[in-house]
C-alpha cells in the first residue's frame, strides 16, 4: 500500500469528501469511439488511446483524486462473448499504463484504480470457479502494470460479489467494492439482483475492504441507499450515479441531467457525510468541471 493512499484514506476518515473522476465508457461513446459488440466501450485502449488519455487527462486535471481504468468491459468472460479475448491482456495492461501516462502529465496526486466487473452483455455468466479465476488474472495484470487500488464495479449480486472479492485476495492491493441498486416492487431498496442491500453490505464486514460506492444507481435513489448504508457500514462511503438510459447499448444522453443540477445533488450528498463523489454512466467532463468549481474549489 502506497504512500499516497494512505494519506488519501486518512483524510478521507478525518472526514474530508474526495472527488473521483466521472464515466469513461460512456465517454468515449459521447466522442465518437466505436462500440466493440458484446464488450461495449471496452476497446479504447486499442482503437483510439490517444482519445481515452484525453478522457482522463481531463478528468485529472478537473482534480479527481482517483482515475478508474477502462475496464469494466474487459473481463475474460466478456471478452469471450466479444471474440477479443486474444487482446484481454493488450486491453488491460494497455488500458492501466494510458490512465497512469494521463495522470502523469495532468495531476500526479491522482491514484489510478483499476476496475473489475462479472457484467456480462449476454447473459451469459461463467461458473463461480472460472469467475474467480478470470477475476485473479486481470487483477494480476493490474497489480503487475502499477495500480494503486481496484474498484469492483456494479456489484449485483451477492454471491458473485464474494467470489469476485476472493479473486482479488492477497494481492497486496486496497479494495473498494461498488454496489448498484434499484427498488423493488414493494419500494425496498435492492442490489439489481433483487436481494437487500443490506444483506451485501452485511457480507462485506470483516472483508477488509476501505470502502464501498453507491455507483451505477439512479440519482433519485442515492439518498435512500445512503440511509442503508450510513446505518449499516461504519466505514468509508462513496456515491457516484449514473444519468439516462441505456437503450441497446447505447446510452441516452439526452435525458442525462444538467451539471448544475447534479453539483446540486453532489452537494447534498457531501452534506450527509460521504466521503468521495464522482459520476458514472452519463456523467461528463462538464459534469465534473462543474462539481469541481462549485462543490470543491473550497475544500480541494
Amino acid at each position: 500500500m502506497n504512500k499516497r493512499y494512505t494519506k488519501l484514506i486518512k483524510e478521507m476518515h478525518l472526514g474530508k469528501c474526495i472527488m473521483i473522476d466521472g464515466a469513461t465508457g460512456t465517454e468515449l461513446e459521447r466522442r465518437g469511439v466505436p462500440q466493440i459488440p458484446n464488450a461495449w466501450n471496452g476497446g479504447g485502449a486499442l482503437s483510439y488511446p490517444d482519445i481515452l488519455e484525453e478522457v482522463h487527462r481531463e478528468y485529472s486535471a478537473l482534480g479527481a483524486k482517483i482515475v478508474i481504468t477502462n475496464t469494466f468491459a474487459t473481463g475474460k468472460h466478456t471478452l469471450k462473448d466479444a471474440h477479443q479475448i486474444h487482446n484481454f491482456e493488450k486491453l488491460n495492461s494497455q488500458s492501466v499504463l494510458i490512465a497512469k501516462r494521463a495522470c502523469k502529465t495532468a495531476n500526479k496526486n491522482s491514484l489510478i484504480a483499476g476496475g473489475i466487473s462479472y457484467w456480462t452483455f449476454t447473459k451469459n455468466k461463467p461458473s463461480l470457479k472460472i469467475l474467480k479465476s478470470n477475476v485473479r488474472d486481470q487483477a494480476l495484470i493490474f497489480k503487475n502494470n502499477g495500480v494503486d487500488l481496484l474498484i469492483l464495479e456494479m456489484m449485483e449480486d451477492i454471491e458473485r460479489m464474494m467470489v469476485t472479492i476472493e479473486g482479488t485476495k492477497n494481492l497486496n492491493l486496497p479494495i473498494w467494492v461498488g454496489l448498484s441498486c434499484k427498488k423493488d416492487s414493494s419500494g425496498k431498496i435492492v442490489l439489481l439482483s433483487g436481494e437487500p442491500l443490506e444483506k451485501a453490505i452485511d457480507n462485506l464486514k470483516n472483508k477488509n475492504i476501505d470502502l464501498i460506492n453507491i455507483m451505477h444507481t439512479e440519482i433519485p435513489l442515492i439518498n435512500s441507499c445512503l440511509d442503508i448504508a450510513q446505518n449499516k457500514w461504519k466505514g468509508l462511503i462513496g456515491v457516484y450515479a449514473h444519468s439516462g438510459v441505456m437503450e441497446k447499448t447505447k446510452w441516452t444522453f439526452e435525458e442525462v441531467i444538467s451539471p448544475k443540477d447534479y453539483s446540486k445533488c453532489v452537494q447534498e450528498w457531501i452534506e450527509r457525510g460521504v466521503n468521495l463523489v464522482g459520476g458514472c454512466c452519463g456523467i461528463t467532463t462538464e459534469h465534473m468541471k462543474y462539481i469541481s468549481e462549485h462543490n470543491f474549489s473550497k475544500t480541494g
